[in-house]
């Protein structure tokens, strides 16, 4: 058997793997970032927010970016269950730096992107490597590194002072260590395909991301337009409501699609180009970030939904957060859960915004154009949740308002 021994191991080479891999590769430390598909491979979640412009800048992929085919996004919108459409919420109206303007990526295109910048980094970037087994020390929780199968079916042991967990739903530490927690109230799932010919907006609209919601509001549809004419559309649901009939996706997918008449209209000159995928209960996290030796990152420490974008950037910042520790442990022999996990306090406060404002979109009496409607003042609040800037102290204050509103809401309609 074949041995090796870094200071790092990466697993999985989504956003939060390759921007771990690229930020401890380029610290100085031996780093190796292991990937069980061959890349470039397919991911759904195309949409970015506008706050991944920093994390992508500090990796340095900025100006690849904005010469790439990826589709320049400038707002979001939401339409409602009566076919009413919010004002689009344009980024560069809150804030007109540069970083106002994100993109709708190619998922295969964009992360292959962050592979190749991690390798450029200094890191060994190993795809179609599979992760035969995260290794701990006798019975403890100490991980010292992992056993590993390459394209070829050989195996190898690598010892590693720090284990980053980023293998997405896969989430092999947390599974193995039976510290996943599903979210109970979000048992949500996910039907999508992608379509050639959707009808967009123009302009600044053409590239949007649109939400909208079908005339019973027991699901949602996403909208977001890629390269080369292909559009990403996804409806998401309870999974109780959504399968409850036994129905094959694309009756599923259908079904809900005649309950959505400004979407069927969008998509009326439009011809499916892929097959129905589908994903169940997502939404999730595990009760801690981190332990001696091994940290979490990306879908393998939560998810919460798909809804406001969070997914790409949540990883990314994950991503860059942890590294942060990391590269401080290595640096000074401190390899503890609570040296790797330094970040996730930080984090999870964060992240806790965009949770309550996720909650308010499936609360059945939320509407933003209503609530904005009646305070106007938050709009600007509100724009900073939808573009991530969630990471200061006042990116809360919206919600007193808010939980006051949809109290008010349910009054009037239980009356």
């Amino acid at each position: 058997m074949k041995r090796e021994s870094f200071d790092c191991v990466v697993l999985g080479a989504g956003p939060a793997g390759t921007a771990a891999a690229a930020l401890v590769a380029d610290a100085g430390f031996r780093t190796l970032l292991v990937e069980r598909d061959a890349m470039p491979r397919f991911h759904v979640g195309e949409s970015l927010m506008p706050e991944t412009y920093w994390p992508l800048k500090r990796l340095g992929v900025l100006e690849r970016l904005k010469t790439s085919r990826h589709t320049p996004k400038y707002s979001v919108q939401f339409i409602n269950h009566r076919g009413q459409e919010s004002a689009p919420f344009y980024f560069h109206q809150h804030d007109p730096r540069d970083c106002s303007q994100t993109w709708q990526v190619v998922r295969g295109d964009f992360d292959q992107m962050l592979f190749e910048n991690a390798a450029e980094k200094g890191a060994d970037c190993r795809d179609r490597t599979r992760v035969a087994e995260v290794l701990f020390e006798g019975d403890s929780q100490t991980a010292y590194g992992v056993r590993l199968v390459d394209a070829d079916g050989q195996t190898s042991e690598v010892t590693s002072r720090v284990v980053m967990d980023a293998t997405g739903q896969q989430s092999i530490i947390a599974n193995r260590l039976g510290i996943r927690r599903e979210n109970p109230d979000m048992k949500k799932g996910a039907i999508w395909s992608y379509y050639r010919g959707a009808r967009r907006g123009e302009g600044l609209d053409a590239g949007a991301t649109v939400i909208l919601h079908t005339v019973n509001k027991d699901s949602w549809f996403w909208f977001i337009p890629l390269a080369d004419g292909i559009t990403s559309v996804g409806v998401v649901g309870d999974t109780s409501y959504l399968f409850a009939a036994r129905q094959k996706p694309e009756e599923i997918f259908a079904r809900e699609l005649a309950l959505c008449p400004a979407l069927c209209e969008r998509l009326e000159a439009s011809e499916r180009v892929e097959p129905f995928r589908v994903a169940r209960e997502f939404s999730y996290k595990s009760a801690q970030a981190a332990g001696d030796g091994w940290v979490l990152i990306g879908d393998a420490y939560g998810f919460i939904d798909p809804v406001y974008s969070s997914g790409v950037y949540f990883a990314l910042k994950m991503g860059e957060m942890a590294a942060d520790c990391v590269i401080e442990g290595l640096k000074s022999g401190v390899t503890t859960g609570s040296q790797l996990g330094g970040w996730s306090r930080e984090f999870d406060a964060a992240a806790a915004h965009l949770r309550k404002l996720v909650t308010a979109f499936y609360t059945p009496q939320f509407s933003i154009g209503k609530f904005i409607k009646a305070h106007p003042e938050h709009r600007g609040n509100l724009t900073d949740l939808l573009i991530g800037r969630v990471f200061h102290p006042e990116a809360g204050r919206i919600f007193e308002d808010m939980d006051k509103w949809l109290a008010a809401a349910d009054s009037c309609e239980t009356v």
